[in-house]
Protein backbone atom coordinates (compact mmCIF):
# COMPACT_ATOMS: atom_id res chain seq x y z
CA UNK A 1 0.00 0.00 0.00
CA UNK A 2 1.62 3.54 -0.78
CA UNK A 3 2.22 6.09 1.64
CA UNK A 4 3.62 8.76 -0.37
CA UNK A 5 2.30 12.29 0.11
CA UNK A 6 0.94 14.23 -2.63
CA UNK A 7 3.37 17.12 -1.98
CA UNK A 8 6.76 16.96 -3.53
CA UNK A 9 10.06 18.51 -2.12
CA UNK A 10 10.69 20.05 -5.00
CA UNK A 11 10.35 24.40 -4.75
CA UNK A 12 7.26 24.90 -6.52
CA UNK A 13 4.49 23.39 -5.02
CA UNK A 14 0.90 21.70 -6.85
CA UNK A 15 -2.48 23.38 -6.40
CA UNK A 16 -3.34 20.73 -4.43
CA UNK A 17 -0.36 21.20 -1.73
CA UNK A 18 -0.82 24.91 -0.94
CA UNK A 19 2.00 25.80 1.86
CA UNK A 20 -1.01 27.62 3.71
CA UNK A 21 -3.86 24.71 3.82
CA UNK A 22 -4.65 22.54 7.04
CA UNK A 23 -3.60 19.73 5.28
CA UNK A 24 0.09 20.97 4.41
CA UNK A 25 0.35 21.38 8.56
CA UNK A 26 -0.68 18.41 9.58
CA UNK A 27 1.61 16.43 6.93
CA UNK A 28 4.64 18.02 7.93
CA UNK A 29 3.69 18.17 11.68
CA UNK A 30 3.53 21.77 11.88
CA UNK A 31 1.61 23.17 15.36
CA UNK A 32 1.99 26.44 14.78
CA UNK A 33 0.85 26.53 10.88
CA UNK A 34 -1.92 24.67 11.97
CA UNK A 35 -2.91 26.62 15.32
CA UNK A 36 -2.72 29.86 13.05
CA UNK A 37 -4.93 27.80 10.55
CA UNK A 38 -7.97 26.99 12.88
CA UNK A 39 -7.30 30.36 14.42
CA UNK A 40 -7.84 32.20 11.01
CA UNK A 41 -10.88 29.72 10.59
CA UNK A 42 -11.21 26.50 8.42
CA UNK A 43 -13.70 26.50 5.32
CA UNK A 44 -15.28 22.89 5.00
CA UNK A 45 -13.32 22.05 1.54
CA UNK A 46 -9.94 22.92 3.40
CA UNK A 47 -11.63 20.15 6.37
CA UNK A 48 -12.03 17.69 3.83
CA UNK A 49 -8.76 18.26 1.65
CA UNK A 50 -7.91 15.01 0.44
CA UNK A 51 -3.96 13.49 -0.92
CA UNK A 52 -3.65 11.08 -3.78
CA UNK A 53 -4.34 8.34 -1.61
CA UNK A 54 -7.78 9.89 -0.60
CA UNK A 55 -6.15 10.99 3.46
CA UNK A 56 -7.14 13.73 5.00
CA UNK A 57 -4.79 15.50 7.26
CA UNK A 58 -6.08 13.58 10.22
CA UNK A 59 -5.60 9.96 8.66
CA UNK A 60 -2.01 10.97 7.60
CA UNK A 61 -1.59 12.56 11.58
CA UNK A 62 -3.13 9.33 13.32
CA UNK A 63 -0.94 6.94 10.37
CA UNK A 64 2.52 8.50 11.66
CA UNK A 65 1.97 9.02 15.24
CA UNK A 66 1.35 12.90 15.49
CA UNK A 67 -0.20 12.96 18.42
CA UNK A 68 -0.02 17.05 19.11
CA UNK A 69 -1.72 17.73 15.47
CA UNK A 70 -4.20 14.93 16.57
CA UNK A 71 -4.74 16.84 19.64
CA UNK A 72 -5.58 19.96 17.94
CA UNK A 73 -7.48 18.13 15.02
CA UNK A 74 -10.61 17.79 17.71
CA UNK A 75 -10.91 21.40 17.98
CA UNK A 76 -11.24 21.61 14.38
CA UNK A 77 -15.12 22.50 12.82
CA UNK A 78 -16.31 20.54 9.49
CA UNK A 79 -13.75 18.05 10.30
CA UNK A 80 -15.22 14.68 9.41
CA UNK A 81 -13.21 11.66 11.68
CA UNK A 82 -15.11 8.90 9.98
CA UNK A 83 -14.14 10.11 6.46
CA UNK A 84 -12.45 7.22 4.57
CA UNK A 85 -9.82 7.00 1.92
CA UNK A 86 -9.45 4.69 -1.25
CA UNK A 87 -9.08 1.89 1.00
CA UNK A 88 -12.04 2.29 3.06
CA UNK A 89 -9.89 3.27 5.82
CA UNK A 90 -10.57 5.40 8.75
CA UNK A 91 -8.35 8.09 11.21
CA UNK A 92 -8.78 5.04 13.95
CA UNK A 93 -8.25 2.45 11.47
CA UNK A 94 -4.92 3.50 10.63
CA UNK A 95 -3.98 4.66 14.43
CA UNK A 96 -4.86 1.20 15.67
CA UNK A 97 -3.54 -0.86 12.95
CA UNK A 98 -0.16 0.79 13.38
CA UNK A 99 0.16 0.52 17.25
CA UNK A 100 -0.59 4.13 18.38
CA UNK A 101 -2.31 4.16 21.58
CA UNK A 102 -1.96 7.15 23.08
CA UNK A 103 -3.96 8.54 19.41
CA UNK A 104 -6.22 6.16 19.95
CA UNK A 105 -7.21 7.31 22.99
CA UNK A 106 -7.70 10.20 21.51
CA UNK A 107 -9.69 9.75 18.77
CA UNK A 108 -11.94 7.70 21.46
CA UNK A 109 -11.84 10.09 24.09
CA UNK A 110 -12.15 13.68 22.36
CA UNK A 111 -13.71 13.02 19.10
CA UNK A 112 -17.53 12.89 19.22
CA UNK A 113 -19.27 10.97 16.55
CA UNK A 114 -16.34 8.36 16.09
CA UNK A 115 -17.54 5.39 14.58
CA UNK A 116 -16.00 2.28 16.02
CA UNK A 117 -17.76 -0.06 13.17
CA UNK A 118 -16.79 1.40 10.20
CA UNK A 119 -15.52 -1.31 8.01
CA UNK A 120 -12.90 -0.61 5.19
CA UNK A 121 -13.34 -2.27 1.50
CA UNK A 122 -12.91 -6.01 3.00
CA UNK A 123 -15.35 -5.93 5.71
CA UNK A 124 -12.78 -5.12 8.15
CA UNK A 125 -13.17 -3.01 11.65
CA UNK A 126 -10.77 -1.00 13.31
CA UNK A 127 -10.84 -3.95 16.25
CA UNK A 128 -10.06 -6.17 13.49
CA UNK A 129 -7.41 -4.85 12.09
CA UNK A 130 -5.64 -4.32 15.24
CA UNK A 131 -6.13 -7.69 16.08
CA UNK A 132 -4.53 -8.75 12.97
CA UNK A 133 -1.38 -6.58 13.77
CA UNK A 134 -1.37 -7.68 17.65
CA UNK A 135 -2.08 -4.17 18.69
CA UNK A 136 -3.27 -5.78 21.94
CA UNK A 137 -3.40 -2.30 23.93
CA UNK A 138 -5.37 -0.72 21.25
CA UNK A 139 -7.46 -3.60 21.05
CA UNK A 140 -7.91 -3.35 25.01
CA UNK A 141 -9.00 0.24 24.33
CA UNK A 142 -11.16 -0.10 21.38
CA UNK A 143 -13.07 -2.58 23.47
CA UNK A 144 -13.67 -0.91 26.68
CA UNK A 145 -13.97 1.96 24.26
CA UNK A 146 -17.70 -0.18 23.07
CA UNK A 147 -16.49 -1.77 20.12
CA UNK A 148 -18.49 -5.22 18.77
CA UNK A 149 -16.58 -8.43 19.64
CA UNK A 150 -19.32 -9.97 18.32
CA UNK A 151 -19.24 -8.85 14.94
CA UNK A 152 -17.46 -10.74 11.60
CA UNK A 153 -16.07 -10.35 8.82
CA UNK A 154 -18.22 -10.80 5.50
CA UNK A 155 -15.44 -12.71 3.74
CA UNK A 156 -14.46 -14.98 6.02
CA UNK A 157 -17.51 -14.96 8.88
CA UNK A 158 -14.50 -14.21 11.56
CA UNK A 159 -14.48 -12.42 14.57
CA UNK A 160 -11.46 -10.46 16.05
CA UNK A 161 -10.55 -13.38 18.61
CA UNK A 162 -10.54 -15.63 15.71
CA UNK A 163 -8.64 -13.12 13.68
CA UNK A 164 -5.69 -13.27 16.48
CA UNK A 165 -5.47 -16.69 16.91
CA UNK A 166 -5.75 -16.70 12.87
CA UNK A 167 -2.60 -14.51 12.51
CA UNK A 168 -0.78 -15.66 16.22
CA UNK A 169 -1.00 -12.89 17.66
CA UNK A 170 -1.17 -14.33 20.75
CA UNK A 171 -0.81 -11.26 23.86
CA UNK A 172 -4.10 -10.11 21.74
CA UNK A 173 -5.83 -12.64 22.33
CA UNK A 174 -4.91 -13.65 25.86
CA UNK A 175 -5.90 -10.19 26.52
CA UNK A 176 -9.47 -10.66 24.67
CA UNK A 177 -10.02 -13.56 27.07
CA UNK A 178 -9.13 -11.63 29.91
CA UNK A 179 -11.11 -9.01 29.24
CA UNK A 180 -14.17 -11.60 28.68
CA UNK A 181 -13.54 -12.86 32.46
CA UNK A 182 -13.35 -9.66 33.46
CA UNK A 183 -15.57 -7.28 31.59
CA UNK A 184 -15.68 -4.24 33.48
CA UNK A 185 -12.86 -1.82 34.58
CA UNK A 186 -14.20 -1.36 38.30
CA UNK A 187 -11.41 1.05 39.44
CA UNK A 188 -13.00 3.56 37.06
CA UNK A 189 -15.72 4.06 39.87
CA UNK A 190 -15.80 5.54 42.95
CA UNK A 191 -17.42 2.61 44.81
CA UNK A 192 -14.28 0.78 43.50
CA UNK A 193 -12.41 -1.07 46.60
CA UNK A 194 -8.55 -2.88 45.85
CA UNK A 195 -8.69 -6.82 45.98
CA UNK A 196 -7.31 -8.23 48.87
CA UNK A 197 -5.96 -4.87 50.57
CA UNK A 198 -4.41 -6.80 53.24
CA UNK A 199 -3.02 -9.78 51.02
CA UNK A 200 0.29 -8.90 51.72
CA UNK A 201 0.29 -8.77 55.60
CA UNK A 202 -1.55 -12.15 54.96
CA UNK A 203 1.06 -13.87 52.93
CA UNK A 204 3.88 -12.59 55.40
CA UNK A 205 1.95 -14.25 58.50
CA UNK A 206 1.81 -17.04 56.99
CA UNK A 207 4.96 -17.30 56.07
CA UNK A 208 6.54 -16.34 59.35
CA UNK A 209 4.23 -19.15 60.97
CA UNK A 210 6.31 -21.77 58.61
CA UNK A 211 7.24 -24.69 60.73
CA UNK A 212 10.99 -24.96 61.51
CA UNK A 213 11.57 -28.03 59.89
CA UNK A 214 9.38 -28.99 56.89
CA UNK A 215 8.57 -32.31 55.88
CA UNK A 216 10.23 -34.40 52.81
CA UNK A 217 7.47 -33.72 50.73
CA UNK A 218 8.05 -30.25 51.43
CA UNK A 219 11.89 -30.56 50.71
CA UNK A 220 11.12 -32.28 48.10
CA UNK A 221 8.50 -29.56 46.37
CA UNK A 222 10.51 -26.85 47.18
CA UNK A 223 14.37 -28.53 45.06
CA UNK A 224 12.06 -29.39 42.14
CA UNK A 225 9.64 -26.49 41.30
CA UNK A 226 10.98 -22.95 41.14
CA UNK A 227 8.62 -20.55 42.82
CA UNK A 228 7.78 -17.20 41.60
CA UNK A 229 6.01 -15.02 44.46
CA UNK A 230 4.02 -12.46 42.95
CA UNK A 231 1.28 -10.34 44.53
CA UNK A 232 -2.12 -11.04 41.91
CA UNK A 233 -2.55 -7.68 41.96
CA UNK A 234 0.32 -6.42 39.77
CA UNK A 235 0.84 -7.34 36.47
CA UNK A 236 -2.78 -8.75 35.71
CA UNK A 237 -5.66 -7.43 33.88
CA UNK A 238 -6.39 -5.16 36.39
CA UNK A 239 -3.36 -3.46 36.29
CA UNK A 240 -3.38 -3.78 32.66
CA UNK A 241 -6.78 -1.42 32.28
CA UNK A 242 -5.75 1.16 34.24
CA UNK A 243 -2.70 1.92 32.34
CA UNK A 244 -4.34 1.62 29.38
CA UNK A 245 -7.63 4.13 30.80
CA UNK A 246 -5.45 6.55 33.21
CA UNK A 247 -2.05 5.66 32.27
CA UNK A 248 -1.38 4.93 36.13
CA UNK A 249 0.70 1.73 36.44
CA UNK A 250 -1.20 0.65 39.59
CA UNK A 251 -5.21 0.25 40.78
CA UNK A 252 -4.27 2.08 44.21
CA UNK A 253 -3.38 5.30 42.33
CA UNK A 254 -6.18 5.09 40.01
CA UNK A 255 -8.79 5.53 43.32
CA UNK A 256 -7.30 8.79 43.21
CA UNK A 257 -9.27 9.67 39.91
CA UNK A 258 -12.44 10.84 39.31
CA UNK A 259 -14.03 10.21 36.02
CA UNK A 260 -16.78 12.12 34.43
CA UNK A 261 -19.46 8.99 34.91
CA UNK A 262 -18.25 7.77 38.47
CA UNK A 263 -21.72 5.74 38.42
CA UNK A 264 -20.96 3.78 34.77
CA UNK A 265 -17.66 2.78 34.74
CA UNK A 266 -16.20 1.53 31.05
CA UNK A 267 -17.84 -2.09 30.13
CA UNK A 268 -17.17 -4.31 28.01
CA UNK A 269 -19.44 -3.43 24.29
CA UNK A 270 -20.99 -0.94 25.94
CA UNK A 271 -20.02 2.67 24.05
CA UNK A 272 -19.26 5.22 26.08
CA UNK A 273 -19.50 9.16 25.52
CA UNK A 274 -16.51 11.30 24.44
CA UNK A 275 -15.52 14.36 26.38
CA UNK A 276 -16.97 17.09 23.97
CA UNK A 277 -20.06 14.97 24.54
CA UNK A 278 -20.11 15.22 28.22
CA UNK A 279 -19.05 18.51 28.64
CA UNK A 280 -21.63 19.84 25.70
CA UNK A 281 -18.92 21.15 23.88
CA UNK A 282 -18.85 19.00 20.71
CA UNK A 283 -18.31 20.51 17.48
CA UNK A 284 -21.07 20.99 14.72
CA UNK A 285 -21.45 17.36 12.51
CA UNK A 286 -19.70 18.04 9.08
CA UNK A 287 -22.39 18.88 6.44
CA UNK A 288 -23.49 16.21 4.47
CA UNK A 289 -22.90 16.20 0.57
CA UNK A 290 -26.16 17.02 -1.16
CA UNK A 291 -26.95 14.46 -4.24
CA UNK A 292 -27.39 15.79 -7.04
CA UNK A 293 -31.10 16.95 -8.29
CA UNK A 294 -33.20 15.30 -10.68
CA UNK A 295 -34.70 17.20 -13.73
CA UNK A 296 -38.03 15.89 -13.82
CA UNK A 297 -38.19 14.91 -17.66
CA UNK A 298 -42.02 15.56 -19.49
CA UNK A 299 -43.88 12.72 -20.46
CA UNK A 300 -45.51 12.57 -23.68
CA UNK A 301 -48.53 10.64 -24.54
CA UNK A 302 -48.16 8.28 -27.20
CA UNK A 303 -51.01 6.68 -28.94
CA UNK A 304 -51.30 2.57 -29.36
CA UNK A 305 -50.51 1.91 -32.81
CA UNK A 306 -50.75 -1.56 -34.25
CA UNK A 307 -47.69 -3.30 -36.18
CA UNK A 308 -49.55 -2.90 -39.70
CA UNK A 309 -49.68 0.77 -39.57
CA UNK A 310 -46.43 1.25 -37.88
CA UNK A 311 -44.79 -0.59 -40.97
CA UNK A 312 -46.95 1.12 -43.78
CA UNK A 313 -45.19 4.15 -41.48
CA UNK A 314 -41.89 3.32 -42.04
CA UNK A 315 -42.41 2.57 -46.01
CA UNK A 316 -43.88 6.18 -46.23
CA UNK A 317 -40.79 7.88 -44.53
CA UNK A 318 -38.37 6.08 -46.80
CA UNK A 319 -40.16 7.17 -50.13
CA UNK A 320 -40.66 10.73 -48.91
CA UNK A 321 -37.69 13.27 -49.78
CA UNK A 322 -37.97 14.97 -46.16
CA UNK A 323 -34.42 15.88 -44.21
CA UNK A 324 -36.15 13.46 -41.34
CA UNK A 325 -36.05 10.33 -43.45
CA UNK A 326 -32.59 10.46 -45.15
CA UNK A 327 -30.19 7.79 -44.65
CA UNK A 328 -26.80 9.09 -43.17
CA UNK A 329 -24.09 8.54 -45.80
CA UNK A 330 -21.43 6.18 -44.61
CA UNK A 331 -17.80 7.11 -45.67
CA UNK A 332 -15.66 4.22 -46.63
CA UNK A 333 -11.97 4.18 -46.62
CA UNK A 334 -9.05 2.30 -48.06
CA UNK A 335 -6.97 0.57 -45.33
CA UNK A 336 -2.92 1.45 -45.72
CA UNK A 337 -1.49 -0.89 -47.33
CA UNK A 338 0.90 -3.32 -45.23
CA UNK A 339 4.72 -2.08 -44.19
CA UNK A 340 6.25 -5.59 -44.98
CA UNK A 341 6.57 -6.39 -48.77
CA UNK A 342 5.63 -9.88 -50.19
CA UNK A 343 7.88 -11.12 -53.46
CA UNK A 344 5.32 -12.77 -55.79
CA UNK A 345 6.25 -16.08 -57.49
CA UNK A 346 4.50 -16.86 -60.85
CA UNK A 347 3.48 -20.35 -61.95
CA UNK A 348 5.50 -21.86 -65.38
CA UNK A 349 2.87 -21.55 -67.85
CA UNK A 350 3.15 -25.00 -68.77
CA UNK A 351 2.90 -26.50 -65.12
CA UNK A 352 -0.75 -27.48 -63.65
CA UNK A 353 0.41 -27.82 -59.93
CA UNK A 354 1.01 -25.05 -57.64
CA UNK A 355 4.64 -23.85 -57.24
CA UNK A 356 5.78 -23.98 -53.53
CA UNK A 357 7.27 -21.10 -52.27
CA UNK A 358 10.44 -19.95 -52.76
CA UNK A 359 12.27 -19.04 -49.02
CA UNK A 360 14.56 -16.70 -48.79
CA UNK A 361 16.81 -18.65 -45.71
CA UNK A 362 16.60 -21.56 -48.49
CA UNK A 363 17.92 -19.63 -51.06
CA UNK A 364 20.66 -18.17 -48.53
CA UNK A 365 21.62 -21.60 -47.45
CA UNK A 366 22.01 -23.37 -51.49
CA UNK A 367 24.21 -20.21 -52.18
CA UNK A 368 26.51 -21.10 -48.98
CA UNK A 369 26.35 -24.85 -49.78
CA UNK A 370 27.64 -23.74 -53.91
CA UNK A 371 30.20 -21.37 -52.98
CA UNK A 372 31.88 -23.90 -50.19
CA UNK A 373 34.97 -26.23 -51.36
Amino acid sequence: MSEALPCPSNKTPTPECNLNTLYWACVHNDLAELQARLDAGVSPEEASQVDSNGRTGLMVACYHGFGSIVALLSCCPFLDVNQQDKDGNTALMLAAQAGHMSLVTLLLNYFAGLDLERRDQRGLTALMKAAIRDRSECVVALLMAGADLSSVDPVRGMTALEWAILTDSFDTAQKIRQLLRRPQAEQLSLRYLPEWPALAQLVAQAQAQAPAAPSLLERLQATLSLSFAQSPQEGGVLDHLVTVTTSLASPFLSTACHSLCPDHPPKLGTRGKSVPELLGTAPPPPPEPHPPQEVPVPQVFVPYQSPQSMFSQWLQSRDSTSTRSQVPKILLSKAPSPSAQYELTLRPQGQQSLAPPVWRFQEKKKREEETEP
